[in-house]
C-alpha cells in the first residue's frame, strides 16, 4: 500500500517544538519503549543534525537524523532511522533513506555516510550501498555494526 508522504527536512534550529516533540515521540515510541530499552536519546547530538520526517495525516510517520561531521564519527552520519509500526514494510523506510541520501548528496555535497546499523538491517542499508565495515558489537544490548557509504561508489 502506497502512502501519500510529505518529506520536511531541517535543521535543528529551524525546528519548531512541535515538530522536535513529535520527533522525539516516535523514537521514544520505538527505541525506548517498543524494544524496551532505556537509552538517553537525548544527547545533544540533535543540535548538530538535520532532521529528515515524513508525515501522513499530519501524523510523523518516520524520521531519521543527519549528524554533522566530527559528531558521532570523521564523516557525516545517518542516524535513529526510525519507522512508525503502522507504516512498516510500505516503503515509507526506503523513501526515508533515499530522500536522506538525495539532501546529504545534492545540498551538503556528495561525500562519504555511516552509520551504525542494527545487526538484523544490514540487508536494509545494503539496498542503499551502505557496506560492513566492523565486527558486530552490543550498544544498548542490541547487536549493531558499523556501515559506510563510499560517495564514490553509491549511484543515488
Amino acid at each position: 500500500m502506497k502512502h501519500k508522504i510529505q518529506w520536511t527536512i531541517k535543521h535543528f534550529e529551524e525546528l519548531t517544538a512541535l515538530e522536535h516533540h513529535r520527533i522525539l515521540a516516535l523514537r521514544l515510541a520505538i527505541f525506548v519503549v517498543e524494544q524496551d530499552c532505556p537509552y538517553q536519546d537525548a544527547d545533544y547530538k540533535d543540535l548538530h543534525s538535520y532532521h529528515v520526517y515524513g508525515t501522513i495525516d499530519a501524523k510523523i510517520a518516520a524520521v531519521v537524523r543527519i549528524v554533522s561531521q566530527g559528531i558521532s564519527y570523521a564523516e557525516i552520519s545517518i542516524g535513529r532511522v526510525a519507522v512508525a509500526k503502522e507504516y512498516r514494510g510500505t516503503n515509507v523506510g526506503n523513501d526515508l533513506m533515499t530522500t536522506s541520501i538525495d539532501f546529504i548528496t545534492h545540498t551538503l555535497g556528495k561525500q562519504d555516510i555511516r552509520i551504525s546499523a542494527q545487526e538484523h538491517l544490514k540487508s536494509f542499508y545494503h539496498r542503499f550501498d551502505f557496506k560492513q565495515v566492523s565486527e558486530m558489537y552490543l550498544e544498548d544490548d542490541i547487536p549493531h555494526i558499523e556501515m559506510l557509504r563510499k560517495a564514490t561508489l553509491s549511484t543515488i
